[in-house]
């Protein structure tokens, strides 16, 4: 089932800093975790994702290096900070009592259809 970009822009950042809060990863590796882990219900491409990633380092959400990998190719990794770690404490708070507003409305627990 794909979501309307609309939805899924709200919670984009908070889902790359919930990725990134359990080690640093490279772009195109971030966004195939983030399709793994949402068992490919949540997807990312390369023009959500690497504007979203620049806007969170603008933010100092997040910081980039550049390093070399094995293959002499040299790719540009991402790991949350300290700032970043408080913003995804903060969200998670929110889409909690967002999904429990949710779960009241439509009458109980909201399950994966």
């Amino acid at each position: 089932m794909k979501f309307e970009s609309q939805l899924l822009k709200g919670i984009a950042p908070a889902v790359v800093l919930e990725i990134l809060s359990r080690g640093q990863m490279y772009g195109y590796e971030l966004s195939r975790a983030i399709e793994q882990r949402s068992g490919d219900v949540l997807t990312l491409g390369k023009g959500t994702l690497y504007p979203l990633l620049y806007n969170l380092e603008a933010k100092k959400l997040i910081k980039g290096k550049w390093e070399t990998a094995e293959s002499s190719r040299k790719r540009r990794y991402y790991s949350i900070t300290g700032k970043g770690k408080s913003q995804l404490a903060k969200q998670k708070a929110q889409l909690r009592k967002l999904t429990a507003g949710l779960n009241l409305v439509f009458g109980g627990a909201l399950t994966p259809a």
